[in-house]
């Protein structure tokens, strides 16, 4: 029988994972918004004077300013989201997020300001970035300190699947436009998406407002005010002191996930477009439904990995992902809409998916509760340089292939290989929910966090 106190803690924790969905939803249907977004209109708008292939290139490079920006948010809002609260870093990351995209949905093009528009692009993205950078280790944090240890990899998963619900609607939003005449979808249409972000922002503030503040936070902060007479030591130097074997392990298993999100995602939507030959609605197509079936699929595969360990299913991810970099790029060039849709479903699905769903949850239980913020906030957003590139980087590699995609394919797999390594050294007593009893208790500010697989 159920009683007032396990409802009570029920309507708590759903609470919590509402406001960090919300929230993370927002701010990753902005920074998807900027991808999809380059690989269709900015470098026409912005770049308009290159090749199109050269001024592709050039906005998917300022897509990827906002992955250069992200590891300093997660420095300067981990050091803060570790020494002052998880819950004032999450507002402040969220009014930066929003008041930037909706910054990008008024900036004038390139025919009206020259040179200045292209370079407000660039800042405004450096602003997404900052956000994002220190956005994703407190909503991820928020839900999982405050859930039930046993219960982690399914409320974890949550604020993760917010990135399937951001390219849901960032794509479902360009998809609207897209019906637009090119004329049109150039001058006005493209900005729609990016000024209804201050929609969600206002919603997002509201919900987060609401909820309290981490409790193993404060049980660490009040454990630290009785044995620390003065100076607080600093969260940035305290992981590289305790846990660099786990930091960089986190960096070559994040590799992976973030690495075929970007190529599935940006570049395959624009390989489809330009390189296939079919027309661009069917790239669009295929991630609108890849992005609604994986926000059905995070929270089953999290919940998943609290019966059978979070590593089990990080590896099944990146596995996957190196045995089937080619079959993807066969199944696009076949030129069929339904074997293309098909691609993009099992490869999202199957690879970032799979790997994103549990990954917060992996990945804090490798640091200690006083340094977590940081901890995971770099291992995430370091990493998340490479994947930023990947447009970029996947697009010179087509054309130094002739316009073949096997590069590309073999890029894709190679990182997987990579981070397949990487968790397969993670220590047994971090790897999931199935790893032995001597696994460190969550909670202290020396333990790891937990049990991993």
């Amino acid at each position: 029988m159920t009683t007032v106190s396990q409802r009570g803690e029920r309507t708590r924790m759903r609470t919590v994972a509402i406001a960090s969905f919300i929230g993370a939803l927002m701010e990753w249907y902005d920074f998807f918004l900027f991808g999809t977004a380059s690989a269709l209109v900015f470098g026409p708008v912005f770049f308009p004077d290159a090749d199109p292939t050269v001024g592709t290139l050039a906005a998917f490079a300022t897509f990827g300013v906002g992955f250069v920006a992200r590891p300093l948010g997660g420095v300067v809002f981990g050091h803060f989201g570790d020494r002052v609260g998880r819950k004032s870093m999450l507002v402040i990351t969220l009014m930066i997020m929003g008041v930037g995209t909706f910054a990008i949905g008024c900036l004038p093009d390139y025919d009206q300001i020259g040179i200045a528009a292209p370079i407000l692009l660039v800042v405004f993205r450096l602003a997404q970035g900052l956000g994002l950078g220190g956005e994703y280790a407190g909503a991820a944090l928020m839900t999982i300190e405050h859930a039930p240890e046993a219960r982690r990899g399914f409320w974890g998963s949550l604020p993760q699947a917010a990135a399937s619900g951001g390219i849901l609607l960032s794509t479902g939003a360009f998809a609207l436009v897209s019906q637009l005449d090119r004329a049109e979808l150039l001058s006005w249409g493209w900005r729609m998406p990016f000024l209804v972000s201050l929609v969600l922002l206002g919603v997002g503030l509201v919900i987060r407002l609401k909820v309290s503040e981490s409790p193993e936070f404060e049980r660490t902060a009040a454990e630290r005010r009785r044995n620390n007479s003065g100076k607080q030591p600093i969260p940035l130097l305290q992981v590289f002191r305790k846990h660099p074997r786990n930091l960089l392990l986190a960096f070559g298993a994040r590799l992976g996930e973030t690495v075929t999100s970007n190529a599935i995602n940006a570049f395959g939507i624009y390989y489809v477009s330009t390189q296939v030959g079919v027309a661009e609605s069917t790239a669009l197509n295929g991630m609108l439904l890849a992005s609604a079936i994986g926000l059905v699929a995070v929270p089953i595969i999290g919940a998943l990995s609290d019966r059978i360990g979070r590593r089990r299913i990080y590896l099944a991810g990146s596995v996957f992902g190196t045995v089937f970099a080619v079959p993807f790029f066969l199944m696009l060039d076949s030129g069929s809409i339904p074997l293309i849709t098909l691609a993009f479903v099992i490869a999202y699905v199957f690879v970032p998916t799979m790997m994103f769903a549990v990954q917060s949850t992996f990945f804090s239980e490798l640091f200690g509760a006083d340094v977590r913020y940081t901890g995971l906030s770099l291992a995430y957003q370091v990493s998340a340089i490479a994947g930023g590139y990947v447009p970029a980087v996947a697009t010179s590699l087509l054309v130094a292939g002739g316009g073949e995609p096997w590069l590309v394919a073999a890029v894709f797999a190679g990182v997987c290989l990579v981070t397949t390594a990487c968790v397969l050294s993670v220590a047994h007593r971090h790897a999931g929910a199935d790893a032995s009893s001597d696994a460190e208790p969550a909670g202290r500010p020396e333990a790891t966090g937990g049990r991993v697989s």
